[in-house]
């Protein structure tokens, strides 16, 4: 049992940690530059419904499991000697817990006051209300893909370090 937990965990934490990166990364590189092809209001409501479908199963599983197998990777590491190994583990768990707090401190809040403004139908002035989102909003989602695909990196050093 305990080297199928030695095989099983390592392996999920950087297929996690793939899809927990690749997230952001999609928003970076497709998501976001499409949207910023649309008018304002297209924007708004395609982000609103964006914010409400995320919310699934599927973007829990990742978005906590990535996290929390990192977390079990480094303490698995650390517990079997594999100093080199838990440091790296360590360091994706610091990165992912980076791109967590950039998202609870600035992406979340943004998407929360964009629902707020309601149907972009009866918006008196979407290009301000995507004015006040999009720059910012995309900005940081950047650094959120970077820090993450960094995080997926260390993962991935993790394992070969063992």
């Amino acid at each position: 049992m305990a080297g199928m937990v030695y095989a099983v965990v390592p392996v999920m934490s950087v297929v996690l940690a793939g899809l927990f990166a690749g997230l952001f990364f999609a928003f970076s590189i497709a998501v976001m530059p499409g949207l910023a092809r649309t008018d304002d209001r297209v924007m708004i409501e395609a982000m609103q419904k964006i914010n409400v479908a995320i919310i699934n199963p599927f973007f829990a599983v990742v978005f906590i499991g990535a996290p929390a197998m990192a977390l079990a990777q480094t303490v698995l590491h650390w517990a079997a000697g594999g100093t080199e190994a838990a440091w790296w583990a360590g360091a994706a768990l610091a990165l992912m817990v980076v791109t967590l707090v950039v998202t609870f401190a600035v992406n979340v809040p943004r998407n929360n006051a964009l629902d707020r403004t309601g149907a972009p139908a009866r918006l008196n002035d979407p290009a301000a209300v995507r004015a006040d989102f999009e720059p910012v909003w995309v900005r940081w989602n950047h650094l959120r893909t970077l820090a993450s695909t960094a995080a997926s990196v260390c993962a991935v050093l993790a394992v070969i370090a063992t």
